[in-house]
Protein backbone atom coordinates (compact mmCIF):
# COMPACT_ATOMS: atom_id res chain seq x y z
CA UNK A 1 0.00 0.00 0.00
CA UNK A 2 1.78 3.22 -0.88
CA UNK A 3 1.58 6.32 1.56
CA UNK A 4 0.23 9.59 0.62
CA UNK A 5 3.26 11.14 0.08
CA UNK A 6 4.56 8.28 -1.96
CA UNK A 7 2.04 9.50 -4.28
CA UNK A 8 3.26 13.45 -4.40
CA UNK A 9 7.09 11.81 -4.05
CA UNK A 10 8.92 9.39 -4.59
CA UNK A 11 11.14 9.22 -1.80
CA UNK A 12 13.46 7.03 -2.08
CA UNK A 13 14.54 8.45 -5.55
CA UNK A 14 14.68 11.34 -3.37
CA UNK A 15 17.02 9.60 -1.03
CA UNK A 16 19.19 8.23 -3.88
CA UNK A 17 19.57 12.03 -5.79
CA UNK A 18 20.19 13.18 -2.45
CA UNK A 19 22.87 10.86 -1.79
CA UNK A 20 24.23 10.92 -5.65
CA UNK A 21 24.38 15.30 -5.67
CA UNK A 22 25.70 15.94 -2.61
CA UNK A 23 29.67 16.69 -2.48
CA UNK A 24 32.08 14.92 -0.37
CA UNK A 25 33.60 17.59 1.56
CA UNK A 26 37.27 17.62 2.17
CA UNK A 27 40.17 15.20 1.55
CA UNK A 28 41.18 13.90 4.57
CA UNK A 29 43.64 10.53 5.50
CA UNK A 30 42.33 7.38 7.50
CA UNK A 31 44.00 8.48 10.63
CA UNK A 32 42.34 12.06 10.52
CA UNK A 33 39.01 10.66 9.87
CA UNK A 34 39.12 8.64 12.83
CA UNK A 35 40.19 11.08 14.94
CA UNK A 36 36.78 13.32 13.48
CA UNK A 37 34.58 10.49 14.11
CA UNK A 38 35.87 9.58 17.32
CA UNK A 39 36.04 13.34 18.73
CA UNK A 40 32.90 14.05 17.49
CA UNK A 41 31.42 10.92 19.70
CA UNK A 42 33.03 11.88 22.73
CA UNK A 43 32.10 15.02 22.39
CA UNK A 44 28.67 14.83 22.29
CA UNK A 45 28.80 12.30 25.12
CA UNK A 46 30.91 15.18 26.91
CA UNK A 47 28.41 17.89 26.45
CA UNK A 48 25.44 16.29 28.11
CA UNK A 49 26.55 17.18 31.81
CA UNK A 50 27.79 20.72 30.98
CA UNK A 51 24.10 21.23 29.00
CA UNK A 52 22.37 19.97 32.23
CA UNK A 53 24.40 22.50 34.22
CA UNK A 54 23.94 25.46 32.64
CA UNK A 55 20.57 25.03 31.73
CA UNK A 56 19.26 23.69 34.72
CA UNK A 57 16.42 21.62 32.75
CA UNK A 58 15.28 18.53 33.71
CA UNK A 59 15.01 15.37 31.56
CA UNK A 60 10.82 14.37 31.97
CA UNK A 61 10.78 11.11 33.79
CA UNK A 62 14.31 12.51 35.64
CA UNK A 63 14.56 11.22 39.22
CA UNK A 64 15.56 13.84 41.94
CA UNK A 65 17.39 13.05 45.53
CA UNK A 66 17.19 15.24 48.57
CA UNK A 67 20.64 16.86 49.64
CA UNK A 68 22.13 18.71 51.97
CA UNK A 69 22.49 22.31 50.72
CA UNK A 70 26.14 24.35 52.65
CA UNK A 71 23.48 25.68 55.62
CA UNK A 72 22.60 22.02 56.30
CA UNK A 73 18.54 22.42 54.47
CA UNK A 74 17.48 19.77 52.58
CA UNK A 75 16.63 20.46 49.09
CA UNK A 76 15.73 18.88 46.25
CA UNK A 77 18.23 18.09 42.81
CA UNK A 78 17.84 16.07 39.69
CA UNK A 79 19.76 12.97 39.90
CA UNK A 80 23.43 13.44 37.99
CA UNK A 81 23.64 10.39 35.84
CA UNK A 82 23.78 10.70 31.58
CA UNK A 83 19.91 10.82 30.71
CA UNK A 84 18.98 9.59 27.58
CA UNK A 85 18.64 12.28 25.23
CA UNK A 86 18.86 9.88 22.04
CA UNK A 87 21.08 8.22 19.60
CA UNK A 88 24.29 9.81 18.07
CA UNK A 89 25.31 9.26 14.66
CA UNK A 90 28.64 10.73 13.20
CA UNK A 91 27.12 10.71 9.34
CA UNK A 92 28.86 12.10 5.85
CA UNK A 93 26.64 14.51 3.90
CA UNK A 94 24.86 12.19 1.12
CA UNK A 95 23.96 10.23 4.40
CA UNK A 96 22.26 13.51 6.10
CA UNK A 97 20.50 14.54 2.95
CA UNK A 98 19.23 10.48 3.14
CA UNK A 99 18.13 10.76 6.41
CA UNK A 100 16.34 13.95 6.17
CA UNK A 101 14.07 12.65 3.28
CA UNK A 102 12.90 10.40 5.77
CA UNK A 103 11.82 12.93 8.34
CA UNK A 104 10.41 14.96 5.48
CA UNK A 105 8.12 11.88 4.84
CA UNK A 106 7.41 11.43 7.47
CA UNK A 107 6.26 15.15 8.81
CA UNK A 108 4.41 15.21 5.38
CA UNK A 109 2.32 12.09 5.19
CA UNK A 110 -0.30 13.60 7.74
CA UNK A 111 -0.55 16.66 5.56
CA UNK A 112 -0.71 14.63 2.47
CA UNK A 113 -3.06 12.02 3.14
CA UNK A 114 -5.82 15.06 3.68
CA UNK A 115 -5.50 16.59 0.12
CA UNK A 116 -5.08 13.38 -1.75
CA UNK A 117 -8.25 11.93 -0.61
CA UNK A 118 -10.13 13.95 -3.40
CA UNK A 119 -7.00 13.98 -5.79
CA UNK A 120 -5.69 11.33 -8.57
CA UNK A 121 -2.86 9.85 -7.77
CA UNK A 122 0.34 11.48 -9.59
CA UNK A 123 2.07 10.27 -12.67
CA UNK A 124 5.45 8.80 -12.57
CA UNK A 125 7.08 11.41 -14.01
CA UNK A 126 5.28 14.07 -11.81
CA UNK A 127 6.47 11.81 -8.58
CA UNK A 128 10.37 11.82 -10.02
CA UNK A 129 9.81 15.52 -10.45
CA UNK A 130 9.34 15.79 -7.32
CA UNK A 131 12.14 13.04 -6.17
CA UNK A 132 14.49 15.49 -8.17
CA UNK A 133 13.43 18.45 -6.03
CA UNK A 134 13.57 17.42 -2.59
CA UNK A 135 16.94 15.36 -3.22
CA UNK A 136 18.54 18.29 -5.09
CA UNK A 137 17.72 20.66 -2.30
CA UNK A 138 18.62 18.21 0.46
CA UNK A 139 22.16 17.30 -1.19
CA UNK A 140 22.58 21.71 -1.40
CA UNK A 141 21.95 22.09 2.28
CA UNK A 142 24.17 18.88 3.04
CA UNK A 143 27.05 21.27 2.88
CA UNK A 144 25.65 23.79 5.08
CA UNK A 145 24.66 22.02 8.03
CA UNK A 146 27.10 21.28 11.04
CA UNK A 147 24.71 19.42 13.20
CA UNK A 148 20.83 18.77 13.44
CA UNK A 149 18.60 16.64 16.43
CA UNK A 150 15.60 15.08 14.50
CA UNK A 151 13.14 13.88 16.76
CA UNK A 152 10.95 12.75 13.85
CA UNK A 153 13.03 9.93 11.56
CA UNK A 154 12.31 6.51 11.85
CA UNK A 155 13.24 5.35 15.63
CA UNK A 156 14.45 6.87 18.44
CA UNK A 157 15.24 11.00 18.44
CA UNK A 158 18.74 11.03 16.75
CA UNK A 159 21.74 14.14 16.74
CA UNK A 160 23.37 14.10 13.48
CA UNK A 161 26.77 14.91 13.48
CA UNK A 162 27.80 16.10 10.09
CA UNK A 163 31.97 15.14 10.00
CA UNK A 164 32.96 16.34 7.11
CA UNK A 165 31.03 20.41 7.60
CA UNK A 166 32.49 20.05 10.90
CA UNK A 167 36.08 19.42 9.17
CA UNK A 168 35.98 21.88 6.68
CA UNK A 169 34.65 24.69 9.30
CA UNK A 170 37.17 23.85 11.43
CA UNK A 171 39.81 24.43 9.21
CA UNK A 172 38.67 27.58 7.12
CA UNK A 173 38.34 29.17 10.61
CA UNK A 174 41.23 27.82 11.91
CA UNK A 175 39.86 26.72 15.31
CA UNK A 176 40.97 24.46 18.00
CA UNK A 177 39.30 20.96 16.79
CA UNK A 178 38.44 19.28 20.21
CA UNK A 179 36.95 23.02 21.23
CA UNK A 180 35.17 23.85 18.05
CA UNK A 181 33.70 19.83 18.42
CA UNK A 182 32.61 20.40 21.96
CA UNK A 183 31.08 23.49 21.18
CA UNK A 184 28.63 22.12 18.31
CA UNK A 185 27.81 19.31 20.54
CA UNK A 186 26.59 21.79 22.99
CA UNK A 187 24.60 23.89 20.84
CA UNK A 188 22.49 19.97 19.33
CA UNK A 189 22.29 18.65 22.81
CA UNK A 190 20.97 21.48 24.28
CA UNK A 191 18.46 20.84 21.38
CA UNK A 192 18.08 17.38 22.33
CA UNK A 193 17.28 18.37 26.38
CA UNK A 194 14.97 20.84 24.58
CA UNK A 195 12.71 18.22 23.24
CA UNK A 196 13.22 15.64 26.41
CA UNK A 197 12.34 17.92 28.67
CA UNK A 198 9.06 18.67 26.92
CA UNK A 199 8.12 15.60 25.36
CA UNK A 200 4.94 17.33 24.06
CA UNK A 201 7.02 19.78 22.00
CA UNK A 202 7.95 17.37 18.48
CA UNK A 203 3.89 17.01 18.14
CA UNK A 204 3.31 20.41 18.88
CA UNK A 205 5.15 21.60 16.32
CA UNK A 206 4.63 18.64 13.93
CA UNK A 207 1.05 19.62 14.41
CA UNK A 208 1.42 23.28 13.64
CA UNK A 209 3.65 22.92 10.46
CA UNK A 210 1.29 20.36 9.08
CA UNK A 211 -1.68 22.56 9.79
CA UNK A 212 0.48 25.78 7.64
CA UNK A 213 1.37 23.03 4.88
CA UNK A 214 -2.08 21.82 4.37
CA UNK A 215 -3.37 25.27 4.44
CA UNK A 216 -0.91 26.89 2.15
CA UNK A 217 -1.09 23.45 -0.24
CA UNK A 218 -4.52 23.62 -0.48
CA UNK A 219 -4.99 27.41 -1.36
CA UNK A 220 -1.54 27.07 -3.43
CA UNK A 221 -3.03 24.11 -6.03
CA UNK A 222 -3.64 26.55 -8.39
CA UNK A 223 -0.19 27.48 -9.18
CA UNK A 224 1.24 23.68 -9.04
CA UNK A 225 -1.68 24.28 -12.07
CA UNK A 226 -0.47 27.38 -13.58
CA UNK A 227 1.35 27.56 -16.79
CA UNK A 228 5.17 27.49 -17.28
CA UNK A 229 5.67 31.51 -17.33
CA UNK A 230 3.99 32.48 -14.24
CA UNK A 231 6.01 29.66 -12.57
CA UNK A 232 9.30 30.80 -14.08
CA UNK A 233 7.99 34.19 -12.73
CA UNK A 234 7.46 33.23 -9.46
CA UNK A 235 10.99 32.26 -9.65
CA UNK A 236 12.18 35.12 -11.09
CA UNK A 237 10.53 37.34 -8.10
CA UNK A 238 12.42 35.05 -5.38
CA UNK A 239 15.27 35.41 -6.94
CA UNK A 240 15.48 39.30 -8.11
CA UNK A 241 14.72 39.71 -3.99
CA UNK A 242 17.32 37.91 -3.37
CA UNK A 243 19.77 39.82 -5.11
CA UNK A 244 18.36 42.83 -3.80
CA UNK A 245 18.99 41.59 -0.38
CA UNK A 246 15.65 41.53 0.78
CA UNK A 247 14.73 38.53 3.36
CA UNK A 248 12.34 36.41 1.26
CA UNK A 249 11.85 32.65 0.87
CA UNK A 250 9.63 31.37 -2.24
CA UNK A 251 7.06 30.35 0.85
CA UNK A 252 6.37 34.28 0.82
CA UNK A 253 5.73 34.53 -2.45
CA UNK A 254 2.09 32.16 -2.54
CA UNK A 255 0.93 32.54 1.46
CA UNK A 256 -1.96 35.30 2.47
CA UNK A 257 -2.26 37.15 5.15
CA UNK A 258 -3.34 34.71 7.98
CA UNK A 259 -0.91 31.90 6.96
CA UNK A 260 1.86 34.24 7.43
CA UNK A 261 0.32 35.29 10.64
CA UNK A 262 0.61 31.32 11.87
CA UNK A 263 4.21 31.31 9.86
CA UNK A 264 5.62 34.06 12.11
CA UNK A 265 4.14 32.41 15.36
CA UNK A 266 5.95 28.92 14.11
CA UNK A 267 9.20 30.85 13.29
CA UNK A 268 8.73 32.40 17.42
CA UNK A 269 9.29 28.75 18.54
CA UNK A 270 11.92 27.94 16.23
CA UNK A 271 13.46 31.68 17.47
CA UNK A 272 13.11 30.03 20.82
CA UNK A 273 14.99 27.10 20.09
CA UNK A 274 17.50 27.98 18.01
CA UNK A 275 18.04 31.40 20.45
CA UNK A 276 18.18 28.72 23.65
CA UNK A 277 20.76 26.88 21.92
CA UNK A 278 23.10 29.04 21.14
CA UNK A 279 23.21 31.44 24.51
CA UNK A 280 23.76 27.97 26.46
CA UNK A 281 26.41 26.72 24.62
CA UNK A 282 28.33 29.96 25.20
CA UNK A 283 26.80 29.89 28.65
CA UNK A 284 29.67 26.82 29.58
CA UNK A 285 32.35 29.49 29.43
CA UNK A 286 36.11 29.17 28.93
CA UNK A 287 37.08 26.25 31.57
CA UNK A 288 35.02 24.16 29.23
CA UNK A 289 35.81 25.41 26.12
CA UNK A 290 38.79 27.62 26.69
CA UNK A 291 38.48 29.44 23.16
CA UNK A 292 34.77 30.04 22.95
CA UNK A 293 35.44 33.74 22.62
CA UNK A 294 37.32 33.26 19.55
CA UNK A 295 35.20 30.45 18.25
CA UNK A 296 31.87 32.90 18.52
CA UNK A 297 33.81 35.61 16.83
CA UNK A 298 34.85 33.92 13.77
CA UNK A 299 31.90 31.61 13.53
CA UNK A 300 29.54 35.14 13.91
CA UNK A 301 31.59 36.54 10.41
CA UNK A 302 30.93 32.81 9.04
CA UNK A 303 27.53 33.37 9.39
CA UNK A 304 27.34 36.84 8.04
CA UNK A 305 29.08 35.73 4.57
CA UNK A 306 32.42 37.42 5.29
CA UNK A 307 34.65 36.19 2.29
CA UNK A 308 31.87 33.74 0.81
CA UNK A 309 30.92 33.96 -2.85
CA UNK A 310 28.49 36.30 -3.93
CA UNK A 311 26.56 33.56 -5.36
CA UNK A 312 26.89 31.70 -2.22
CA UNK A 313 25.76 34.88 0.07
CA UNK A 314 22.34 34.85 -3.02
CA UNK A 315 21.80 31.23 -2.42
CA UNK A 316 21.38 31.38 1.51
CA UNK A 317 18.55 34.09 0.68
CA UNK A 318 16.45 32.24 -1.73
CA UNK A 319 16.91 29.21 0.68
CA UNK A 320 15.82 31.06 3.42
CA UNK A 321 18.77 30.53 5.44
CA UNK A 322 19.48 34.11 6.34
CA UNK A 323 15.75 33.65 8.52
CA UNK A 324 17.21 31.14 10.09
CA UNK A 325 20.02 33.15 11.42
CA UNK A 326 17.58 35.67 12.17
CA UNK A 327 15.82 33.14 14.20
CA UNK A 328 19.14 32.69 16.53
CA UNK A 329 19.70 36.41 16.94
CA UNK A 330 15.94 37.00 17.78
CA UNK A 331 15.79 33.87 20.06
CA UNK A 332 19.15 34.58 21.81
CA UNK A 333 17.96 38.55 22.44
CA UNK A 334 14.39 36.72 24.16
CA UNK A 335 16.60 34.19 26.51
CA UNK A 336 19.42 36.61 27.59
CA UNK A 337 16.37 39.57 28.40
CA UNK A 338 14.44 36.70 30.08
CA UNK A 339 16.95 35.06 32.05
CA UNK A 340 18.14 38.66 33.08
CA UNK A 341 14.47 39.31 34.39
CA UNK A 342 13.53 36.17 35.82
CA UNK A 343 16.52 33.89 36.04
CA UNK A 344 17.30 30.34 34.80
CA UNK A 345 14.48 29.09 35.99
CA UNK A 346 11.84 31.31 35.14
CA UNK A 347 13.27 31.15 31.40
CA UNK A 348 12.64 27.17 32.17
CA UNK A 349 8.80 28.25 32.39
CA UNK A 350 9.02 28.18 28.27
CA UNK A 351 9.36 23.98 28.57
CA UNK A 352 6.63 23.11 31.05
CA UNK A 353 3.15 23.80 28.39
CA UNK A 354 2.20 24.75 25.02
CA UNK A 355 0.79 28.00 25.80
CA UNK A 356 3.75 29.08 27.53
CA UNK A 357 6.08 29.04 24.37
CA UNK A 358 6.60 33.52 23.36
CA UNK A 359 4.10 34.39 20.59
CA UNK A 360 5.99 36.54 17.33
CA UNK A 361 4.95 39.38 19.55
CA UNK A 362 6.96 38.51 22.70
CA UNK A 363 10.33 37.30 21.10
CA UNK A 364 10.64 40.71 20.21
CA UNK A 365 9.42 41.78 23.67
CA UNK A 366 10.49 39.65 26.68
CA UNK A 367 8.61 41.58 29.21
CA UNK A 368 5.27 41.15 27.57
CA UNK A 369 6.12 36.82 27.96
CA UNK A 370 7.46 37.49 31.24
CA UNK A 371 4.25 39.52 32.34
CA UNK A 372 2.11 36.94 30.79
CA UNK A 373 3.38 33.84 32.11
CA UNK A 374 4.60 35.34 35.62
CA UNK A 375 2.41 38.08 36.34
Amino acid sequence: MTTPSADLVDWPTAAQIARRVARPGPVASRAQLDDLVDGLRTAAADAVPHVLRVTRMRPAGARTERVRDAAGRFTRRVRTEQPDLGDVRVVDRATWAQANTRSMAALTDPVLAALTQDRPVESAAARLAGAAEVGGLLALLSSKVLGQFDPYGPGRPSLLLVAPNVLAAQQSLRLDPHDFRLWVCLHEQTHALQFATAPWLADHLAGRLGALLSDVTSSSLGLSRAPLRDKLALVGRTVLDAVRGDLTTPLDQVIGPEQKRELAEITAVMALLEGHADVMMDAVGRRVVPTVSTIRARFEKRRDGEGAPRFDVVLRRILGMDAKLAQYRDGAAFVRAVNADVGRDGLNAVWTAPENLPSSREIADPRAWVRRVHG
